[in-house]
């Protein structure tokens, strides 16, 4: 049987993440069979193809050797963004290939090691450097934020300065204190993953409400008569609101007969009207800590990726339950409680409770792949396909296609004051 360039990969993916907290790029990880490796212009074609000019930046992280020096020799000028290791510029073949592709205008990455930098003389070959600073320039990054913020950057010269370049791409920043240092103080273009467990941390001893944006964007969408599409699709992207609205519509305060078991099915019942004031009840106590954009940002992601790998075609119910299952994964870390008392408020479908729970059931496979492809193992990617009989084609497609569409959608603004 021949093999496709993307049935001949395993893939897994790292978010970038703006100073809108938006996602501004994609670190995607590619590994290539060793047996049936794929032809690297193919597979180039093939991942544009998928791609949009208005997707998120895209960069290729090669895994394999061979594949990368296929791509840095053959690959189209105008392709994704191609990263290469410091670790292999000491080979002086890989180190002509890399002068070679940037003098054809390929878009060249450096990416090294925590505490270095690329030699003087090879930072010109590279549009972009993706930097991880060691403990030392950690530390002393945070001290230049404390310094800054307790007034000491007033008086010009003193103080320590920041290891943190502006324009470049930041990995494996562990805290929040880092994190807005990078963005917000220094204007690093963005940072590859997000301090999660540290901004979830702060958190511990209040409870996480829904975003300010996305509640003013609901009532925007109600009152101008937007679809029932729109609407449900807007709450949808708000994890903990998608929550309170599912218990809300289920309380007995509304008085509804049947049980409430999708977005949809509460927003057909409730009527706009009725969904504007609840919005409008939830709004006094709605957050505009952006820090928090990206968790929730995250945990749609992998809805809309579920929703892709496992196609329902027209199934419309299908798609939305296997939505909800995705979206209600990992809804514990926003309500500071366990999955199993959080999920027993809801009537919630046994497909879905037995997914993320028992890790049984149909919808389960799916569930497990889409948390594993948020990591960096693509070896457990093809593990996990082969395990459940997936088709990796099928699976890289569904990726690219939800990680292409993982764009942010702008709030008009007119209860922002």
């Amino acid at each position: 049987m021949t093999r496709t360039p993307l049935g001949s990969i395993s893939l897994c993916y790292q978010l970038q993440w703006n100073q809108l907290r938006q996602i501004s790029g994609v670190d995607l990880v590619i590994e290539a069979d060793t047996v049936h490796p794929p032809d690297a212009l193919h597979l180039m074609r093939a991942v544009q193809e998928l791609w949009s000019q208005q997707a998120p930046v895209l960069t290729l992280s090669i895994k394999s050797l061979q594949l990368l020096i296929d791509v840095l020799q053959h690959g189209p000028v105008d392709g994704p963004w191609i990263a290469v290791p410091d670790q292999l510029l000491g080979d002086p073949f890989l180190l002509r290939l890399v002068h070679e592709a940037h003098l054809r205008g390929m878009q060249l990455v450096w990416r090294g090691a925590p505490g270095t930098r690329p030699a003087a003389d090879l930072a010109a070959c590279f549009i972009k450097q993706v930097i991880s600073l060691n403990a030392d320039e950690a530390l002393r990054a945070v001290r230049v934020s404390l310094h800054k913020h307790s007034g000491g950057a007033r008086a010009a010269g003193t103080g320590p300065v920041s290891p943190v370049l502006a324009g470049q791409i930041y990995e494996g920043v562990a805290s929040r204190v880092l994190a807005e240092h990078c963005l917000d103080e220094q204007a690093a273009l963005a940072i590859s993953g997000w301090p999660m467990e540290d901004v979830l941390h702060g958190y511990r001893h209040q409870m996480i409400q829904p975003s300010h944006r996305a509640i003013v964007r609901l009532v925007e969408a109600a009152d101008a008569d937007e679809s029932m599409e729109s609407i449900e699709h807007f709450l949808g992207e708000e994890p903990i609101l998608a929550y309170r609205f599912l218990r809300h519509a289920n309380s007995a305060d509304i008085g509804l007969r049947a049980e409430i078991d999708s977005m949809r099915h509460g927003l057909l019942l409730l009527g706009y009207s009725r969904l504007k004031s609840w919005l409008l009840e939830q709004l006094p106590h709605a957050t505009s800590d952006l820090n928090l954009q990206p968790v929730r940002s995250a945990m749609v992601l992998r809805a809309r990726l579920m929703e892709h790998l496992l196609d329902a075609g027209d199934e419309d119910k299908l798609r939305r339950e296997v939505y909800l299952c995705g979206l209600l994964s990992q809804i514990d870390l926003l309500l500071g409680e366990s999955l199993a008392t959080a999920l027993q408020r809801l009537p919630l479908s046994e497909r879905i409770t037995a997914a993320i729970l028992n890790n049984t059931g149909q919808y389960a496979p799916y569930l497990e792949l889409a948390a594993a492809l948020e990591s960096s193992s693509t070896r457990a990617i093809a593990a996990l396909c082969a395990g459940h009989g997936l088709d990796r084609e099928q699976v890289n497609r569904a990726l690219l296609r939800t990680l292409c569409m993982a764009q942010p959608h702008p709030t008009r603004g007119l209860l922002l004051v």
